[in-house]
């Protein structure tokens, strides 16, 4: 912790966005477009202590949705990639040889 943070004496305001991700904001300043009070304030070391126990899971909204309704996350494909070829499970000596080689 350094110098500044020890005599912090600023009180935050625990924020929200739409893709439900955390941040602090001075109290006293209006909160910016597109973030909403939690209704949780406190001094700085308060308020990041209460994110990180309601902050469990890092990915945005958006993405947790469309990995959902994928049903296997292991399916995720990112937009403009293509998924590679599944290798096969086992090769003949010769198929082996004809890739070394």
């Amino acid at each position: 912790m350094s110098t500044d943070e020890r005599y912090d004496t600023t009180v935050y305001k625990v924020l929200l966005n739409h893709e439900e991700q955390y941040s602090i904001w001075p109290a006293d300043r209006d909160i910016p477009l597109g973030w909403s009070d939690t209704g949780k304030s406190g001094l700085k070391p308060e308020c990041l202590a209460h994110i990180k126990v309601v902050w469990t899971d890092m990915r945005p909204l958006s993405l947790r949705k469309k990995m959902a309704n994928m049903g296997d996350p292991s399916q995720l494909q990112l937009s403009g990639t293509k998924r590679l070829p599944e290798f096969p499970a086992t090769m003949s000596k010769s198929e082996d040889h004809v890739r070394k080689h």
